[in-house]
């Protein structure tokens, strides 16, 4: 396999249609390798659990928290290492580890010396080389294919962790059944190597946004939450999910118990229920594109979240396999529908210099969520019996469907994160040091007669951005002699984070709310920008030094 050019990805014959992102050579690549790995990664999944099948529900229950926990831990130092560094090379190390892991499992397994301490513990190592890489793994994917695109990206990735679903468990419980969990735990260590091959063929171009200069962990971290607190619709997808996720991860946790408690199945047969979801989801691909036309993204979260609550219902209630099995084609179909739809909203949203670590965050709820959610339902199914806490997830469900009349997810027209290099450079009379300040910035406008209760309603878009870019204060203040004149000041920590604003930070949709703004001002007027440094623990230029 040769390496794919770096230039903009093969066009698909078919933009519109589910599968048009598969006509980008190394996105198909990536996406085929991937495939093998997830197949991989549910048939260790099935083995672990068919393994603890004998011991109380709270421990078959902890595979999943072991691993999702993770996430928890490194999802946002993952989403920062991802931001300022090669994410290929992220990438790659992630694939290693993870196949180290995955040989010393196999060894153990086959030397009938894997524990469930052992177990759980390298199950969670495993999930650590899956935080490490799942924010770079999001993050490239606006390399691989066109932004347009990026929504049925999202939903050809849900295809493919279905698709290893509906594969992996039916085709794992078979080879546990037959030859045990060694060989199971064996392939999944050999499928880690077909995306470290393609990674080390591709050769992506550089777009990794330089840091700051000096910049530490916790800054990154911290600058990382700024954007994410002051995008109004990105907190809104992940309050979406936090709506979702805790009735829906009771079908994940609890699916195990229901095979071998409710309805007497083997490993198999619960491979097979597994692979009924995943099929479910497959089929959603093809429905996902409708749906969002007709029903729009809010009707696809509602009618996916009450889909969701019904198939609850039924695993509480039904000991009939057929029809459970049935009953989770519906599930895949809206457990695609729901998380396509969230993760599209995510990607076309994020800038490229932030995007690992908005999509930390996303990655810690989502599978954080689970992580924390999974043993209590392991818990109550111990206490009150399986129907209990399926019934309280569907209930948790129908909580999220009506909530979306009161927090709908936001569109998103006219939101354009492309970068936009619109700030001329700081005209000063000497250059501060990168690590220099505070800097305190301030604007100058003046506004036409009439329209100062616009200009303020305007500002609030820009006081948004401004914040999301690197202030850390911000206020907008009018002149007591001349109420024309408005004055804007925000304090940024040092002149590099304000540099950052000018080179990489900003997008196109920041300019359009400044200009919105602008188009408020008195005719033929500039706004006034000056820039000043914090002197309390010496002048920043020696006396007599530093002019031009």
């Amino acid at each position: 396999m040769s390496p794919a050019p770096p230039s903009t990805p093969t066009q698909s014959p078919k933009p519109d249609s589910p599968w048009a992102p598969l006509a980008a050579r190394v996105f198909r690549a990536l996406w085929i390798a991937q495939l093998v790995s997830n197949i991989g990664s549910w048939m260790q999944m099935v083995g672990a659990q068919w393994l603890l099948i004998g011991h109380d529900a709270a421990l078959v229950t902890l595979v999943q928290t072991a691993s999702s926990l993770p996430v928890v831990l490194l999802a946002l130092p993952s989403g920062v290492v991802a931001d300022r560094y090669d994410r290929r090379r992220v990438l790659l190390a992630a694939q290693l580890a993870m196949l180290a892991v995955s040989g010393a499992l196999t060894a153990l397994a086959f030397a009938d010396a894997l524990t469930p301490v052992l177990l759980l513990v390298l199950t969670f190592l495993l999930g650590c080389g899956s935080a490490l890489m799942g924010p770079a793994w999001q993050a490239i994917q606006p390399e691989l294919v066109e932004r347009r695109q990026l929504g049925q990206a999202a939903a050809l990735g849900g295809v493919n962790m279905n698709l290893a679903r509906a594969l992996g468990p039916a085709v794992g419980g078979v080879v546990v059944a037959a030859a045990g969990a060694g060989w199971v735990f064996a392939f999944n260590a050999a499928s880690y190597l077909g995306i470290a091959a393609v990674l080390l063929l591709w050769r992506p171009p550089r777009t990794v946004v330089p840091a700051p200069s000096g910049e530490k962990l916790l800054t990154a971290l911290d600058a990382g939450r700024r954007y994410v607190w002051y995008a109004p619709g990105i907190r809104r997808v992940l309050l979406r999910m936090i709506l979702f996720i805790p009735g829906g991860s009771a079908l994940w946790a609890l699916l195990p118990l229901v095979a071998s408690r409710s309805l007497h199945l083997g490993s198999g047969g619960y491979g097979l229920l597994l692979g009924a979801v995943g099929v479910g989801a497959v089929a959603g691909a093809f429905v996902l594109p409708h749906s969002n036309r007709v029903l729009g993204a809010n009707g696809t979260l509602g009618s996916g979240a009450l889909v969701f609550a019904g198939v609850l219902v039924v695993l509480a209630t039904v000991r009939i396999p057929w029809l459970v099995t049935v009953a989770l084609l519906f599930a895949g179909l809206a457990w695609i529908g729901v998380l396509s739809t969230l993760n599209a909203a995510m990607q076309t949203r994020l800038p490229g210099w932030v995007r690992a670590r908005g999509l930390a965050v996303y990655l810690l709820v989502f599978q954080g969520g689970q992580a924390l959610v999974a043993p209590l339902w392991g818990a109550l199914a111990d206490r009150l019996g399986l129907a209990v806490p399926l019934l309280a997830g569907s209930a948790l469900l129908l909580v999220s469907a009506i909530s979306l009349r009161r927090w709908p997810l936001h569109g998103s027209e006219g939101v354009d994160p492309s970068p936009s290099e619109h700030w001329p450079v700081p005209p000063l009379v000497f250059e501060p040091g990168p690590a220099v300040g505070p800097v305190l910035v301030t604007v100058s406008y003046r506004v036409a007669p009439g329209n100062g209760s616009a200009f303020s309603d305007c500002m609030d878009h820009v006081a948004r951005s401004r914040r999301r870019t690197g202030a850390l204060t911000w206020g907008l203040y009018q002149d007591g002699l001349d109420s024309g004149h408005f004055i804007e000041n925000y304090l940024v920590a040092s002149w590099s984070e304000h540099l950052a604003q000018h080179s990489d930070r900003l997008t196109l949709t920041d300019r359009r709310y400044e200009e919105r703004a602008r188009r408020l001002l008195v005719p033929g007027t500039r706004p006034e920008v000056t820039h000043a440094f914090d002197t309390s623990s010496g002048p920043v230029v020696p006396e007599g030094g530093g002019a031009q």
